[in-house]
């Protein structure tokens, strides 16, 4: 349909509008699907409702962090810039930036088993390498950032399971 260009708190987003009925939406943020619950509806002239379209697979819908008190079309929340889509995004507990940096590496992927105390990313800030430990074992169930991306303190990372 549309598709918009945000940054919120330095993080860019491409938000694309797949459907509007009333005010629920169906975007992708950054290709990742999310059916969200507007403020106030869209103007149906402007947003004309589409018809089903055919989906490979059911869009689960998953927890939301909110990364900025301001959220991008009128939505409750926007997701941190994802880099691998995983069946169950979001799915467990987050492993929130302690302060705002830069992402220098990233050791795991989704499905990877963390135990407590691995490093599951390395965070720079103010010219520091910050290692960034599991505080609870399980499987990585999403990345959120890539190496390079900037985040800002508390903006989730990554989600253990």
């Amino acid at each position: 349909m549309k598709t918009y260009q945000y940054k919120v708190q330095g993080v860019d987003y491409e938000v694309e509008i797949v459907e509007v009925e009333g005010k629920i939406a169906r975007v992708n943020v950054n290709g990742i699907p999310f059916e969200i619950e507007m403020q106030k509806p869209i103007n149906a002239a402007k947003h004309p409702v589409l018809a089903a379209t055919k989906r490979t697979a059911p869009v689960a819908a998953a927890p939301v962090t909110p990364v900025a008190p301001t959220a991008a079309v009128q939505s409750t929340a926007v997701q941190s810039k994802p880099t691998q889509p995983a069946a169950a995004a979001g799915a467990g507990t987050p492993v929130k930036a302690p302060l705002p940096g830069t992402i220098n590496a990233i050791n795991v992927k989704v499905g990877d088993t963390v135990a407590v105390g691995d490093v599951v990313i390395v965070l720079e800030a103010m010219k520091m390498q910050n290692n960034i430990e599991a505080e609870n074992a399980g499987t990585v169930t999403s990345i959120l950032v890539q190496q390079g991306d900037s985040v800002m303190e508390g903006a989730v990372m990554l989600t253990i399971g």
